[in-house]
């Protein structure tokens, strides 16, 4: 059963109080009022999330953060009558019903009036009235109103709604010529006949439908402003104007439209999802024009680095481990092993060959954090080569995770009960006793050495990471990030002071965290950050995007993939503005134009599918706010994309070396 009511708290402190939200009654009407009795059946696991929920009639229920912030805006206090446009679900009036002598509601949807209605008698709030009709004619017969709050985003704020304020009232209310676009207005009215406003900047409200808002068909009602102006490019007319149109993926001209970053020292690019072909096959066109002819050396990728070490021996002509597994047996397979990065890696052996300098040669590494037992052996075996009794040394001192190797995520909740300190003592000195021991082992072989440092990092950070998933929070996420970013680091210093990278990894950490949702919200850091803070104008941050598609997807962790649908892109996202654009696939340089990226610094939402993808939640699962033009320095669109295909018995042995990395 949910903790709703540590959920609720949570909700307070975390997505309310840290964003700036002081007043104290706001806060504690939102901590009493519950939120899971307004939201849709089957949506009381994100009632506390901070994020908008629909509900019936094509409507939403408002994220927590903007209820409130309307409502600190409006500066209600005890005895004040306030009138509310957009019941909705009756949420935010049951909030102000809590801090007010009485709140006057209306929503034009009869059956969101009435289910309104039964929710506040259900909870005995009896200071609320609900009236159906057209808010933007107000309530003419219960002003004044001390205030006034309107859910819906009109073309500007009507005036029998001003007129119905008492002086020193407050309307607040979202405006704007889109009807999808607007900017959080608040009007005072300082005498009888004389207003002023102040903007809160831009957010994203239902349209205010009514005789002096919006008509149902979305446009622009007549005559309501000065005929004659100049018509104002919509922001999809906008980008289809920028947009650099993408050729076919083996056509040369798709990797010199990406010369412009050849000069940077990384090169991140992203993804929308883990098991979209056309997301690998562009990074593959990007990546090898920047090996070929931009002198990058290192593809450093979101995967776990025993097994990309497997590959980087193939790819480099090394010959492979002695009695090593296929790498990427373990979930999710298809990431990894798929025919696209099977094409990218015989491409990356074929570069190779005629390459005359080790030092040119380009290496396949992996970032991330989670094959422990793979790392451990790697350790083992190099040290049983270069010397035998540190190998037993070591083999001591990661006993203590034997049993949990090859199931980590088990040994968090032990070591959360018991005196587990020596394990992680244990990892951390062997990992610095074979740095400490750098120069005798690495005139061995450098390479190896190389290897079986950065797997002793892997260890210590992978025990601390399982150790503290169970505290949940954001310092799980933090740790496995930092790890990856520390590990990019290690990968150019070990290459050389001109060596340049080229990262592929999700968009959720190669996009700059802090102006997503992450980084705003949850305090979460990830690579693009750490890249833009130590790298500056010398990292270029990449996203992906798509529409619509296919995708490789599983339901639930470690469950079966399956090819799954992916919804169109929702109305208030990123997506839907490139969809809207009629471009079908193109890079999008966000420096290039200043009134673009303007405009695309305004927060919306962005989809994110990983290896797990919940169509049927997918606005709660699966999109965060952002701001793209903050987020990301280009963005590459494919308007419809396909699943990936993983890669099984019938495409091995066929031609391919012994070595072939991926056989089964």
């Amino acid at each position: 059963m949910l903790d709703l009511s540590h959920a609720r708290n949570r909700m307070v402190e975390v997505h309310l109080s840290r964003r700036g939200i002081h007043d104290r009654e706001v806060l504690e009407a939102m901590r009493e009022v519950p939120r899971e009795a307004f939201v849709a059946p089957g949506f009381e696991e994100f009632a506390y999330e901070d994020g908008p929920l629909p509900i019936a009639e094509g409507q939403t229920i408002s994220q927590p953060y903007i209820v409130a912030l309307m409502i600190e805006m409006a500066e209600i206090g005890p005895g004040d009558h306030v009138l509310e446009v957009g019941t909705g679900s009756g949420y935010a009036a049951a909030v102000m019903s809590r801090i007010v002598e009485r709140v006057y509601t209306i929503e034009r949807h009869a059956g969101l009036a009435e289910t309104a209605r039964q929710r506040f008698q259900e909870l005995g709030y009896d200071n609320i009235e609900v009236r159906t009709g057209d808010g933007t004619k107000g309530w003419p017969d219960a002003a004044p109103f001390d205030a006034i709050l309107v859910a819906a985003g009109g073309p500007g704020a009507p005036l029998a709604l001003q007129e119905q304020l008492d002086v020193g009232g407050r309307l607040v209310i979202p405006v704007g010529d889109d009807p999808h676009d607007q900017r959080l207005l608040k009007v005072t009215r300082n005498g009888a006949a004389t207003y002023s406003e102040e903007d809160f900047g831009g957010v994203r409200f239902v349209p205010l439908i009514g005789e002096q808002g919006w008509p149902e068909s979305g446009n622009r009602i007549a005559n309501d402003r000065p005929s004659g102006r100049a018509r104002t490019r919509s922001l999809p007319e906008m980008i289809a104007a920028a947009a650099e149109p993408l050729p076919d993926f083996d056509d040369p001209a798709f990797g010199e439209l990406f010369d412009r970053f050849g000069d940077r020292r990384v090169v991140l690019l992203g993804e929308a999802s883990h098991g979209t072909s056309e997301f690998y096959r562009a990074r593959a066109a990007i990546t090898r024009r920047l090996i070929e002819k931009h002198g990058f050396t290192i593809v450093a990728v979101e995967a776990d680095w025993p097994d990309a070490a497997a590959i980087d021996r193939y790819v480099r002509h090394r010959p492979p481990r002695a009695n090593a597994d296929p790498p990427f047996q373990r979930f999710p397979t298809w990431m990894w092993r798929n025919t696209d990065v099977a094409a990218f890696v015989d491409w990356m052996r074929h570069h190779n060959e005629r390459i005359r300098l080790s030092s040119r040669l380009a290496g396949f590494y992996g970032l991330d954090i989670y094959n422990m037992s793979g790392s451990i052996a790697a350790v083992l075996q190099y040290l049983d080569l270069v010397d035998p009794q540190a190998a037993k040394i070591a083999r001591e001192r990661y006993g203590c995770l034997t049993p949990w190797q090859h199931e980590p995520s088990t040994y968090g909740r032990v070591a959360l009960t018991s005196g587990f300190e020596k394990c992680e003592q244990a990892v951390l000195e062997q990992c610095r006793e074979l740095l400490a021991r750098q120069l005798d082992y690495a005139q061995q072989d450098g390479v190896d050495f190389m290897d079986a440092t950065q797997n002793a990092r892997l260890i210590a950070s992978a025990e601390r990471y399982y150790r503290i998933m169970y505290y949940g929070g954001a310092q799980s996420w933090n740790l496995r990030d930092t790890h990856m970013f520390e590990t990019l680091e290690h990968l150019l210093e070990a290459r050389g002071p001109n060596a340049k990278a080229v990262v592929w990894a999700h968009n959720s950490h190669i996009g700059d965290a802090r102006y997503t949702e992450m980084g705003i919200v949850r305090d979460e850091v990830n690579i693009g950050q750490f890249c833009r803070q130590r790298f500056g104008d010398e990292a270029a941050l990449i996203g992906l995007g798509t529409h619509s598609g296919t995708v490789a997807a599983a339901s639930d962790w470690d469950s079966e993939m399956e090819i799954k649908r992916v919804r169109p892109s929702h109305s208030d996202s990123y997506e839907r503005l490139c969809h809207d654009s009629g471009v079908s696939r193109f890079l999008l340089d966000i420096k290039r134009d200043d009134t673009l990226r303007e405009r695309l610094l305004e927060r919306r939402l962005e989809r994110f599918i990983g290896v797990i993808y919940r169509p049927e939640t997918e606005l709660r699962s699966h999109y965060a706010d952002a701001s793209l033009a903050q987020q990301f320095d280009a963005f590459v669109w494919f308007d419809e994309t396909v699943a990936v295909t993983p890669l099984g018995p019938e495409h091995v042995g066929t031609g391919v070396p012994d070595t072939y990395p991926f056989g089964l």
